[in-house]
């Protein structure tokens, strides 16, 4: 086993001060202000192997913009189902089938146009719905 597995493998049996200590003696600097043994172990283990092996620049980018979209206050983009016109969209409700027609701009249930889903499943069921959800297009789909 290489020196670099030997020493992550002992930091799996250190208490947060021997975490410390370990890092004091890898990089003869404080380690960062951590409480949790395990976040350290981790930041420690990754900082060891950036030292053996260098930094992946693509790779460092790519986990950057993944954790951005983990941020308190991120809100998603959400993507709506497109459909093109002279698709069909078709539930059962209550014994019941209902089919809706995509035109250019919205669409057709019963004879009537709407802009989006949601009415046409609040005219169903009576009660409000998401319409992509209702729909089944989406993966909570009820």
């Amino acid at each position: 086993m290489s020196e670099i597995k030997t020493l992550i493998r002992s930091l799996e049996d250190q208490n947060i001060d021997g975490l410390r200590a370990i890092w004091r003696e890898q990089f003869e600097e404080g380690p960062p202000p951590l409480r949790s043994a395990n976040v350290l172990r981790y930041v420690l283990a990754e900082r060891i192997q950036m030292r053996a092996h260098g930094r992946n620049e693509d790779l460092d980018r790519r986990l950057a913009k993944t954790a951005s979209r983990h941020r308190t206050g991120y809100k998603p983009a959400v993507r709506s189902a497109a459909f093109k016109p002279g698709s069909r969209l078709e539930r059962e409700w209550k014994g019941e089938r209902h089919q809706v027609d995509v035109i250019d701009g919205g669409y057709v249930w019963n004879g009537q146009t709407f802009t989006s889903l949601s009415p046409i499943a609040r005219q169903i069921t009576g009660s409000r719905w998401n319409g992509p959800r209702f729909f089944g297009l989406r993966e909570d789909a009820a």
